[in-house]
């Protein structure tokens, strides 16, 4: 998985070919067939680990035991710095939805970061209702946006005040 890792981030899905693979691991093409049925199902075990990958740094620093909005601002601050991880945001935000398909790129996020960013939002607007599922959707796109600025060279101290400012203005929204 960490060759094909390295190559669907250097040559991206479409250019890498599984004899690339096999030679990168020092394995056969048997071997990798014996674990992954073709390099779709390869390439989605790659992007379900650094999805478990982005949600356990989360998990690490937004302590449910922390005041809610710090919480919610620590998990922020983690979710920038496993997004920083060389090629992680072209594997999960483009990559993926484009080989494995959106609703199943989607399904992945709602099972890792995106469930970690539904429980704090949970325990910051407990009055959200139904409400709190498009909140969390529309958050998670927002975060999802930051990382590709971010990655493209925007200052992440801006992005991580303008998520304060969105959270802010929901739980001033939401106790009215």
């Amino acid at each position: 998985m960490d060759a094909a890792r390295r190559l669907f981030i250097e040559k991206g899905y479409a250019e890498t070919a599984t004899p690339d693979i096999v030679a990168a691991a020092g394995m056969t093409r048997g071997a990798l067939y014996h674990h992954f049925e073709d390099k779709k199902a390869l390439f989605r075990a790659v992007i379900e680990r650094e999805a478990a990958d982005v949600a356990k740094e989360i998990e690490r620093r937004a302590k449910p035991e922390t005041e809610p909005r710090a919480a919610l601002l620590a998990g922020a601050a983690a979710y920038f710095d496993a997004m920083a991880v060389a090629g992680r945001t072209r594997l999960l935000l483009f990559e993926a939805p484009a080989v494995i398909g959106l609703p199943a790129a989607t399904q992945i996020d709602a099972e890792n970061a995106e469930a970690a960013l539904r429980d704090g939002l949970e325990t910051l607007l407990p009055q959200a209702g139904a409400l709190l599922a498009p909140l969390t959707a529309l958050l998670s796109a927002a975060f999802d946006r930051a990382a590709i600025a971010i990655e493209a060279g925007g200052r992440r101290e801006d992005y991580e005040r303008a998520i304060a400012v969105l959270l802010d203005g929901l739980a001033d929204h939401l106790r009215r």
